[in-house]
């Protein structure tokens, strides 16, 4: 099981520097952070039934890093004088028909993310909030970097078809990207 503490610095109360429309959207945006982790959970859940515990612990460890996204945006609005207010995370899809159904809805699921941020550097813009525009720009690299990885996940799986080897193969090789991962 993997723990997270995360430190935030002593914040004096201050005057809050972001719109109550940017604190509302961000703080949206830590629910899907949070909801993505617990996405990626239930599919760790799903490759656990299905006897396949490499890409079960590559999936666990994703969930955590979306934790840390969160995290980041929960300190950012923290540090902004905003309020952060937690809100309802829904369950989500706890079954698919096949890895390669999986493997498309984390394609799906990582361009809705994309569309989300890109809409929350939109609205940093139009407001001339260079300091939110300037956090998000770490979200925009690694989205980009989320979607290449959805997408070598796909094309894997895919490659790999209906093949029991090929798949135990694969799942011994997402076991390694996971243990490199937690070592980052």
């Amino acid at each position: 099981m993997i723990f997270f503490v995360f430190k935030l610095k002593f914040v004096v109360v201050k005057e809050m520097t972001l719109s109550d429309t940017m604190r509302d959207s961000l703080n949206d945006q830590v629910k899907w952070e949070l909801w993505s982790g617990y996405y990626y959970l239930s599919m760790a859940t799903y490759f656990y039934e299905k006897n396949l515990p490499g890409f079960a612990k590559y999936w666990t460890v994703h969930a955590a890093e979306e934790q840390e996204h969160a995290m980041k945006i929960f300190k950012h609005i923290v540090e902004r004088g905003g309020r952060v207010t937690l809100q309802t995370i829904e369950q989500p899809q706890t079954d698919w028909n096949s890895p390669l159904h999986v493997a498309e809805e984390v394609v799906e699921h990582e361009r809705k993310v994309t569309g989300m941020i890109n809409n929350l550097v939109t609205m940093a813009k139009s407001e001339n909030d260079y300091a939110t525009e300037v956090f998000l720009q770490w979200f925009i690299d690694e989205q980009v970097e989320e979607e290449e990885g959805a997408e070598k996940v796909y094309n894997q799986v895919k490659l790999a078809g209906d093949s029991g080897t090929a798949l135990l193969m694969l799942d011994i090789e997402f076991a390694k990207k996971a243990a490199a991962k937690e070592e980052d």
